[in-house]
């Protein structure tokens, strides 16, 4: 499976249900671009060490971004930008996804939903974390 950004900070920032539906994974993913994006989000170096710790911790495989996976993001800008706003960091990651022959597990429904080829597990976090 692999996991969305949004559910690795819920994870980090120690939400049960995020920890959970990582436990219970076995292979576990995250594209370059989530990658890219926790780095960027981090305020600081300690930061940046806790994500890298946690995702080795945990053994997540990074999936490159190679031409296959930009091709097919091209494909879904194409396609989807105009009509439902998709960006670019979602279109790789969907891409990724779709290329690995992957579920991707997201509680950002409403960027992907619009991809019939896509599979998903929609995420919900703990109701008491914020």
């Amino acid at each position: 499976m692999l996991f969305d950004t949004d559910v690795l900070i819920w994870a980090l920032r120690g939400d049960v249900n995020a920890a959970k539906v990582i436990d219970e994974t076995e292979n576990r993913y995250i594209s370059a671009v989530n990658y890219m994006e926790l780095m960027q989000g981090a305020r600081d170096k300690t930061e940046q060490r806790q994500i890298k710790n946690f995702l080795a911790a945990l053994e997540f495989e990074v999936l490159p971004i190679n031409e296959a996976v930009s091709h097919r993001a091209s494909i879904f800008i194409e396609e989807y930008a105009l009509k439902s706003g998709i960006q670019l960091a979602d279109a790789l990651v969907f891409a990724t996804v779709c290329e690995h022959s992957q579920c991707l597990c997201s509680a950002n429904q409403k960027h992907f939903r619009v991809i019939e080829s896509l599979e998903s597990k929609v995420f919900k976090p703990h109701a008491s974390k914020a």
